[in-house]
């Protein structure tokens, strides 16, 4: 049995703690920033950890 290849995408977009948590950026803070108010855009900034329900998936694409 061949080794399983990590998904390129996933790598870039998640990182594992030291706790085995998987982090992620949050979304909208790429464009269209004018309407946003200051608070909600350092809120988008601050890094958020990868939902239960989406665990699985993210573990299955980062092959943990």
């Amino acid at each position: 049995m061949p080794k399983l290849k990590t998904h390129s995408s996933a790598k870039k977009r998640f990182t594992v703690t030291g706790s085995g948590k998987i982090k992620r950026t949050r979304a909208g803070k790429r464009h269209i920033l004018t309407k946003k108010k200051k608070d909600r855009k350092l809120r988008l900034s601050q890094p958020a950890l990868v939902f239960k329900g989406d665990m699985y998936r993210v573990e299955k694409m980062l092959v943990l």
